[in-house]
């Protein structure tokens, strides 16, 4: 969508209402090409799995007892998750995007909805293509039903008819998106085992950036972040969800999108104006290595001062 859509991100590309599902369209025919490209070759040989990665965020409904914010929040979840998982898991667009963009393109007189359609062969095709589910996710967003008027531009973002709220007692981890909610990574994850049939999941980013430029080495709110995260990802195990592995978002700062190096991310801190880029860990460090040793919260009598 940032990147065939809006522009933002590269390629750079403006192409409003359609671009970005044109794009995810190829991405998924590609996705399942590859998977039985190496189900068909290398398997056997091998025995490795293929996956695909996808970031989602959460939508909560502000009212759970409204039918239309709990519709609206599905919405969100089904734009965003379902878009690829869907097709990926079930063969086809989630039913929500293709009512809603089929018929914001008949009200803007359109013969074919922007929403690209697969074919009876690329829908079975492409069903069943993934071995495991990876899974980025960093936070969640309140959801309202908004009505847009069709005369606006068509873009991916009216199609939906949301709005995103944030509840202002959310803490503020680090850049104006983010903010830690931990409990919605539960019913993310309890979403996808419902949905999907209850996949296998590597969660493959999770982590939180800097409040402010300078060096920070003192994370204090990244280690409250990672504990909320994982300790809700302890109790959708519990729940029954099939995670097997995490892996926190980064080791390093690095470059981030259009953002560049501004937003940090890292365990460590990178000083990217010295030609060497020396790196200093951050408290989180020390931290995150005790989750790793002990494969949990460890008991605190038992941590190694």
């Amino acid at each position: 969508e940032k990147g065939y859509e809006t522009g933002e991100h590269a390629p750079g590309l403006k192409l409003g209402g359609c671009g970005a599902y044109k794009a995810a369209h190829h991405i998924i025919k590609t996705h399942a090409k590859v998977w039985h490209s190496y189900n068909n070759t290398w398997r056997s040989e091998q025995q490795g799995m293929v996956g695909i990665s996808l970031t989602s965020g959460w939508g909560e409904p502000v009212d759970p007892h409204s039918q239309t914010d709990t519709d609206a929040a599905e919405r969100y979840v089904q734009f965003h998750l379902g878009w690829f998982a869907n097709p990926i898991y079930r063969g086809d667009y989630p039913e929500v995007m293709k009512n809603y963009v089929g018929r914001k393109s008949a009200q803007q007189g359109l013969g074919t909805s922007r929403l690209p359609t697969f074919s009876v062969q690329e829908k079975t095709y492409i069903k069943g293509t993934s071995d495991f589910l990876g899974i980025g996710h960093f936070t969640t967003r309140y959801v309202i039903q908004k009505s847009f008027p069709f005369l606006q531009a068509s873009s991916y973002h009216s199609d939906r008819d949301i709005t995103e709220l944030v509840d202002p007692k959310w803490a503020a981890a680090g850049p104006s998106w983010l903010y830690s909610v931990p409990w919605g990574f539960r019913r993310l994850l309890n979403f996808i085992k419902t949905q999907y049939g209850n996949p296998l999941i590597y969660v493959t980013e999770n982590g939180v950036s800097e409040k402010v430029q300078h060096a920070q080495l003192c994370d204090e709110w990244r280690i409250e972040y990672l504990k909320g995260y994982i300790n809700e990802i302890l109790k959708a195990l519990n729940d029954g969800v099939n995670v097997k592995g995490y892996t926190a978002w980064s080791l390093l700062d690095k470059f981030e999108w259009n953002k560049g190096f501004s937003e940090r991310f890292g365990f460590y801190h990178v000083d990217f104006k010295n030609k060497n880029k020396p790196r200093y860990p951050k408290a989180s460090v020390d931290y995150y290595k005790n989750i790793i040793s002990a494969n949990g919260f460890p008991n605190p009598r038992e941590v190694m001062s």
